[in-house]
């Protein structure tokens, strides 16, 4: 199903609140309607072991010292499903499709229960991963992409996405290794049986990762940062662009996508645009 508008951001002139009216990708869930907003929606995606967590921590502190009310939220936290996800996934016996039900549980959630509600209140919600980390996986593992699709048509389009991407798979090893966590059954994409230990496949399936992600970054308009360079360099490039998002006013004339195309700093057709917003379009 595709998106038949775009979010629109309108400031009310004498009041002091950026109103935003926030869209999503399909059907909202039932009791939910299309509604003005005060709050930003900003999402932190790439691929495992790249740091969003950190970004998201240092990202959450700075805010708050800038006065912002800020809730911090990411995969398996919510409190109807997170606990038996994280339970059933240490059996390793967890089947792909029962999986991706319980990751989209997860979301619907804290979509419902934990995001929406903040937004309303005028907070500034930062997820670490979104919808798209979960489709990522789902079509790694041969899940049907418009069936996955259609179950996140019920999702938020976000202010902004950020995307940390790094170079190789290999430098994520380094980072996973140094962490002295070692690699995870899941993450190392072993239940795929992609190499005969755990670095092999960790490898393979973090490339394969990359690949999805790359391709989504056109499709929905990623801002795409270099996470290969230091924590400071990274978190200095999202402090920019997210003040730019959340302080600068802006025209009523002005739209979600607009807004985005500033922070990304770059133009983007509207064709593009339309495209970017659809979420149930078939992936190239």
């Amino acid at each position: 199903m595709r998106c038949g508008c775009s979010s629109a951001n309108t400031l009310r002139r004498g009041e002091e609140k950026i109103i935003n009216q926030k869209h999503f990708y399909g059907t909202p869930l039932p009791g939910v309607e299309q509604e003005e907003y005060t709050g930003k929606l900003i999402v932190i995606e790439g691929t495992d072991g790249v740091g969003r967590s950190t970004h998201t921590a240092l990202l959450r502190t700075w805010l708050e010292s800038r006065g912002h009310a800020v809730l911090d939220t990411g995969m398996t936290r919510s409190v109807l499903a997170g606990r038996g996800i994280k339970e059933a996934k240490q059996g390793h016996t967890l089947g792909r499709l029962t999986m991706q039900l319980f990751y989209a549980t997860d979301f619907i959630d804290r979509l419902e229960n934990e995001m929406l509600p903040a937004l309303r209140a005028g907070f500034v919600v930062l997820t670490d991963r979104y919808i798209y980390s979960a489709m990522a996986r789902a079509e790694l593992r041969g899940i049907d992409t418009a069936w996955i699709r259609s179950i996140y048509s019920m999702a938020l389009v976000p202010d902004a996405v950020f995307y940390l991407r790094i170079s190789s798979p290999q430098q994520l090893v380094e980072r996973v290794l140094s962490s002295g966590r070692g690699f995870d059954y899941w993450e190392s994409g072993m239940d795929l049986h992609l190499g005969e230990d755990f670095y092999d496949s960790f490898i393979e399936y973090q490339k394969r990762m990359l690949k999805v992600f790359d391709r989504m970054s056109s499709e929905y308009g990623f801002h795409v940062l270099n996470a290969s360079r230091t924590v400071r360099s990274v978190a200095s490039d999202l402090r920019r662009a997210v003040t730019k998002l959340i302080d600068e006013p802006v025209t009523s004339t002005e739209d979600n996508v607009s807004q985005l195309q500033v922070v990304r700093d770059k133009p983007t057709a509207a064709k593009s645009t339309v495209k970017a917003l659809d979420l149930n379009k078939e992936a190239s």
